[in-house]
């Protein structure tokens, strides 16, 4: 190889090192808390959580949190990143983290309990961690530098039926009080459900039916109060978990004159797959679609 090469070379893996290492630096987790001062409600022991091989957690008992602080914070709103996994896995979203993160938000992960519970509603444990740790999230605003009122949550398919639980039922008592912690409220401030699913009755724990939830009901998992705060929903026209469910929230907010919208793309799928960031197809912008909305309301 001849030396012009050679140093061509090792130049462009020198550029790639320490582009990856200013990427690291600048959006990594920087601390980690446990949600539960000890056990969660209903957990006798407390076990090594497992990852599966695609790098998501596929058994939780010990629900944790992990927050990312922007390197040039322009936010004093923070994010709850509440992954999905249709309540069998919990996603760990460290790539969304670190978006919010590079756009200059505090960025919480939620890891929650895994896999669906036995003998109640598939989402009550995530639920649980989810109410709790945003209360958690809010007694860390003054530490971490945000506004505890303005704590958004972010999440997709089970994860999006999650965010809109935490952003329509703030007043639902999931578990008992155990600190001070939990004299905190759980409401937040804004929500972005991504393609939420279980959100019609005819997909309540799985897909939806033939009808593709044209004609369903809204599931009676969301008790809108009085605090139930503005939201922007991502869909897919060609989604299992149909799209009717983000229409069927979104004229709820509006019918209670709350701000909220909707954006549904024709022939997108669940996960978004195959679409690409750079690609000019109609659905391919929906990280964009999802930033003009928290610009728009004034969050960035």
């Amino acid at each position: 190889m001849k030396k012009e090469a050679i140093f061509h070379f090792v130049l462009f893996y020198v550029v790639i090192f320490v582009v990856m290492a200013i990427f690291a630096s600048s959006a990594s987790a920087q601390d980690e808390y446990q949600v539960w001062p000890d056990k969660a409600p209903g957990v006798t022991e407390n076990l090594p959580s497992e990852m599966g091989a695609d790098g998501n957690f596929k058994f939780v008992t010990t629900p944790i949190i992990r927050v990312f602080v922007p390197e040039k914070k322009t936010s004093d709103a923070c994010i709850m990143i509440l992954p999905g996994g249709a309540y069998e896995i919990c996603g760990n979203e460290v790539v969304t983290a670190k978006f919010f993160a590079e756009h200059g938000m505090t960025a919480v992960l939620l890891t929650y309990r895994v896999p669906r519970p036995k003998g109640m509603a598939k989402h009550i444990p995530a639920f649980q961690d989810a109410q709790r740790a945003i209360r958690l999230t809010r007694s860390l605003a003054e530490k971490y530098g945000f506004n505890p009122d303005r704590i958004g949550a972010y999440g997709g398919s089970a994860g999006g039926h999650l965010t809109t639980m935490c952003c329509t039922s703030s007043s639902v008592k999931s578990y008992e009080p155990i600190d001070e912690i939990d004299k905190l409220p759980a409401n937040l401030a804004f929500g972005i459900a991504k393609y939420p699913a279980y959100v019609l009755e005819d997909g309540r724990n799985t897909a939806n039916g033939p009808d593709r939830g044209n004609y369903a009901k809204m599931v009676d998992d969301f008790v809108f109060d009085a605090q139930t705060c503005p939201m922007c929903f991502l869909h897919g026209d060609s989604d299992v978990y149909s799209a009717m469910g983000s229409v069927a929230l979104y004229h709820k907010l509006r019918t209670m004159n709350i701000p909220a919208e909707v954006h549904i793309w024709a022939k997108a799928h669940h996960g978004f797959h195959g679409v690409n960031e750079k690609s000019q197809n109609q659905f391919g912008y929906w990280r964009q679609a999802m930033w003009d909305w928290i610009v728009a309301m004034k969050l960035n």
